[in-house]
């Protein structure tokens, strides 16, 4: 099997390390990085090997794959010329600013039989990939991700910043319509929403209760789940997965024992994990996890919520 000829369109904080990721998997080689920045793209393209570029333009029809690492409000055109071109796309989450610009990409790479999947990186996570498939869906989620103040991913909102990786989660866990949406929230610290608290109810019946916070003093992201007698809690930051469910015998008259089984899972590299998973995509033909319907999914249900917050 020859190598992928790969390649990284942008070089900031994120985008570095989906160039060590391609440099280190044997059936990819990293023949560039792109970035506005010379010196950046300079930096890392020489610890790898590849070459550095300030034009993605003149990379299209000559590299295999790409990581779109770039600005949000760049997603669809830089992910739409390298599909156009027949590259398979990587490209970083929300996919793109707007659910048309989604569709048009989602088109593009079904029409092109191309791989397009989105960056939600929790559900590379040890303990969301340990979870598996759910017999009975839940009735009631509960997520809360709490992040201290940084300012690096503020040009989107804290429900397109971190928000919508639950959101992502939930939307594939319950695999039904949202029917109704509520949400709250506030700007403290930026001119967007800082902290935000959505309310969704599912066709079927389940509720799910979102918060997300970018001006914590402390960092926590969990998820609870409350399923026909179980209990669910998944601690994305510990990789964590905690079930609770009806064992045998009586805990009181009427009321039964608890179990509880509890997975510690050891700290795996979720990023390897999404970018091996998208080759590995490509070599098969098969459909990723995180399609681009997920992410529009993802995206429209984030959109919606903005909307309400404003």
């Amino acid at each position: 099997m020859s190598k992928l000829k790969c390649a990284v369109i942008g070089t900031g904080y994120l985008g570095k390390f989906h160039a060590e990721k391609y440099a280190s998997l044997p059936d990819c080689e990293l023949v560039a990085v792109v970035d506005i920045n010379e010196q950046a793209a300079k930096e890392v393209a020489e610890k790898h090997g590849a070459e550095a570029l300030t034009d993605y333009q003149s990379l299209l029809g000559k590299v295999d794959a790409v990581s779109v690492v770039v600005p949000t409000t760049l997603h669809h055109q830089v992910s739409k010329d390298f599909l156009t071109a027949g590259a398979h796309v990587l490209v970083e989450k929300p996919i793109t600013v707007t659910v048309e610009e989604a569709d048009e990409l989602i088109a593009i790479a079904e029409e092109k039989n191309l791989v397009l999947q989105v960056g939600h990186l929790e559900r590379f996570n040890p303990a969301v990939m340990g979870l598996g498939e759910l017999e009975d869906k839940p009735l009631f989620i509960e997520s809360h991700r709490l992040s201290p103040f940084n300012p690096r991913a503020n040009d989107v909102s804290v429900v397109l910043d971190l928000m919508i990786h639950d959101i992502d989660i939930i939307l594939a866990i319950v695999d039904s319509e949202v029917v109704r949406m509520e949400a709250s929230g506030t700007a403290v610290l930026t001119k967007g929403t800082d902290i935000a608290n959505a309310r969704l109810t599912f066709k079927n019946g389940c509720v799910a209760n979102v918060t997300a916070s970018r001006i914590s003093m402390k960092m926590e992201r969990k998820m609870r789940m409350f399923r026909p007698n179980s209990y669910i809690s998944i601690d994305f930051q510990n990789r964590v997965l905690t079930k609770h469910y009806a064992g045998e015998g009586e805990m009181f008259p009427g009321v039964p024992k608890i179990e509880t089984d509890k997975s510690v899972f050891e700290s795996g590299d979720a990023l390897l994990e999404e970018i091996k998973h998208f080759v590995d995509c490509i070599h098969t033909g098969n459909s990723p996890d995180v399609s681009g319907e997920a992410g529009r999914r993802a995206l429209a249900t984030a959109i919606e919520i903005t909307k309400l917050l404003q």
